[in-house]
C-alpha cells in the first residue's frame, strides 16, 4: 500500500475551500494537486497559494489517472451534478456539508457514489473536537447514566462581513438560513452525544442582516431514547460564541467556548474542570478520508449519514414555516 500522499483536487474556489486546503497544508497525508472554478483570476490565486495547478475545465481533473480524490466546495445546488461527474471518474469525494439543500437530492448522491464504487465522505468537523470526543467516552462508559437533556448554541457576528447575494447566505443557495449554514454542526453533535434524532419543532426569525433568509434560528429536538435538547444558531450575535451542555442522570458536561469544559456529578456541588488539548478537527478529517482512500476503514459521517443530517435541519425548516412538530421520517420519506 502506498505511503505517498493522496493526490486530491479541489473544486469551488470560496472562502471554505481556503479553509480547508490549508488544513491540508498541515498534513503529510494529502496533498493538493490541482484546482478547478469557473472564474480564471480565482483558480490561479488558489493555485499560487496552495502550489498546485489551475485547470481550465472540471473534466481536465477528471481525466487526470494522478488524482484520486476531490475536494468539493461548490454551491449546494450543483453538488448532485459534479459529485455524479467525479465519482463517474472513480474519484472519491470529500464534499462539505450540507449534502444537498433537500433530502431526496441527498439520497441520490450517496446512491451515486455508491453505485460507482468510490468514498463519499461529509465535512462535519465539529463532532471531531476533543471537548466532545471526551464527553462521547464519558457517555459510552456509563457516567452519564440515562440522557436526558442537552443544550447547544452556534453563534457568529455576521453583520457587514458577508454578501447578501453570495449563495450562502440567499433562501435559494442555502434554504433555512444560518440553521442549514452552521447550526447544522452542533445538530450533528447532539446527535452523535444524544442519539438519533426522531421530531423537530422550530422556529426561524431575520432580525439583523440583510436578505431573504433568516439570521437566528431555533429548534427543540426530540431523541429516540426520549431525551429532548435545544439547538439555537445566529449570525446576528455581537460575536462569536459556543455552548455545548449535556445532561444526564447521574452528571452534568458543561462546555462553552469562553469557559472551556466542566464536569459535575450527582449530589456533588463540585464542578470539576477538565483539561483538554484543542485538536485540529478540519486537518483530522481529511486525513480520515485520506485513510479511506487507501483502503483504511470507513468514513465517520459517510452519504447516508449526511442526507440524514439534512433530514433534522429540513424538518426544523419545515416546523419554523408551518407552525407545527415535524418528524424526521416525513422528511426523508418526502422531502
Amino acid at each position: 500500500m502506498s505511503t505517498d500522499p493522496v493526490r486530491v483536487a479541489c473544486i469551488g474556489m470560496g472562502w471554505w475551500s481556503d479553509v480547508l486546503a490549508d488544513a491540508i497544508m498541515r498534513s503529510d497525508k494529502i496533498k493538493i494537486v490541482s484546482c478547478f472554478t469557473r472564474t480564471e483570476e480565482k483558480r490561479n490565486a488558489f493555485a499560487a497559494k496552495y502550489g498546485c495547478k489551475p485547470v481550465a475545465t472540471l473534466e481536465e481533473i477528471l481525466a487526470d489517472p494522478s488524482i484520486e480524490g476531490v475536494i468539493n466546495t461548490t454551491p449546494n445546488n450543483v453538488h448532485l451534478e459534479t459529485t455524479e461527474k467525479i465519482s463517474a471518474a472513480g474519484k472519491h469525494v470529500f464534499l462539505d456539508k450540507p449534502i444537498a439543500n433537500n433530502v431526496k437530492t441527498g439520497r441520490a448522491i450517496a446512491e451515486v457514489c455508491k453505485k460507482n464504487g468510490v468514498i463519499l465522505q461529509l465535512g462535519y468537523q465539529r463532532r471531531r473536537e476533543n471537548q466532545f470526543r471526551w464527553i462521547k467516552q464519558q457517555i459510552d462508559a456509563g457516567v452519564f447514566g440515562k440522557l436526558v437533556n442537552a443544550e447547544a448554541n452556534i453563534s457568529r457576528d455576521r453583520l457587514g462581513k458577508f454578501n447578501a447575494d453570495h449563495w450562502r447566505h440567499t433562501a435559494a443557495g442555502m434554504p433555512g438560513g444560518v440553521m442549514l449554514q452552521i447550526g447544522i454542526h452542533y445538530i450533528d453533535v447532539l446527535t452523535f452525544l444524544m442519539g438519533p434524532i426522531k421530531a423537530v419543532s422550530g422556529r426561524a426569525t431575520q432580525l439583523v442582516l440583510p436578505g431573504d433568509n433568516p439570521d437566528v434560528a431555533s429548534m427543540i429536538l426530540e431523541h429516540e431514547n426520549g431525551a429532548l435538547s435545544t439547538v439555537n444558531a445566529s449570525y446576528a450575535s455581537a460575536g462569536e460564541y459556543y455552548l455545548m451542555n449535556i445532561y444526564g442522570k447521574e452528571a452534568t458536561a458543561y462546555y462553552d467556548l469562553h469557559g472551556g469544559l466542566r464536569l459535575q456529578k450527582r449530589h456533588s456541588d463540585v464542578v470539576t474542570p477538565i483539561p483538554f488539548e484543542k485538536n485540529d478537527a478540519i486537518r483530522d478529517e481529511l486525513e480520515e478520508f485520506a485513510a479511506v482512500v487507501r483502503g483504511n476503514g470507513q468514513p465517520e459521517t459517510d452519504g447516508v449519514h449526511g442526507f440524514n443530517s439534512l433530514a433534522v435541519v429540513r424538518a426544523g425548516t419545515v416546523s419554523a414555516r408551518e407552525g407545527r412538530r415535524v418528524e424526521v421520517a416525513e422528511m426523508l420519506a418526502n422531502d
